[in-house]
């Protein structure tokens, strides 16, 4: 059996005026992240690296942020699509692994809803989710950033 693999990263600035959503779970904080859809992260960081592994546009490509078609855009419609793709490719996603940056929201209190509501998503059950500070790093403190790795059977 032959594997393919894809990375991908996402990062969105904080802001007050928006709704924070991670991995297509609505996180109860008093800050969003800004962006043209709903600006998740962690789906985003994922579609890159299924886009990639295939050989597709990234989704700033494909979803583009000009005019009002995909504005506040929930991130699980975006993951539909790439899916679609993938599907359409005849592959099929082993797992997928993935790094969230971010100093708050503590990850691990919503980790178990995360990782279910991305394994309905992404129709994988070997998913694995890690949350990292930013360690003090100044420059760092007002984004969430995402690192995926997803490792696909051909």
């Amino acid at each position: 059996m032959k594997y393919i693999i894809g990375i991908g990263y996402d990062s969105h600035k904080i802001t007050k005026d928006r709704k924070l959503f991670l991995g297509g779970v609505y996180i109860d904080e008093n800050f969003g992240l800004k962006g043209h859809s709903d600006a998740d992260v962690i789906i985003h960081s994922i579609c890159d690296a299924i886009l990639s592994a295939i050989g597709e546009k990234d989704i700033g490509e494909l979803f583009p942020s000009k005019g009002q078609l995909y504005k506040n855009l929930p991130s699980e419609k975006i993951a539909h699509k790439v899916m679609i793709l993938l599907k359409n490719k005849k592959l099929k996603i082993s797992n997928i692994d993935t790094v969230l940056i971010c100093n708050k929201p503590n990850i691990s209190k919503y980790k178990q809803k995360i990782l279910t509501s991305l394994k309905k998503i992404f129709k994988v059950s070997n998913i694995n989710i890690k949350g990292k500070t930013t360690e003090g790093i100044k420059c760092f403190e007002n984004y969430i950033q995402c690192y995926s790795v997803v490792l696909i059977k051909k």
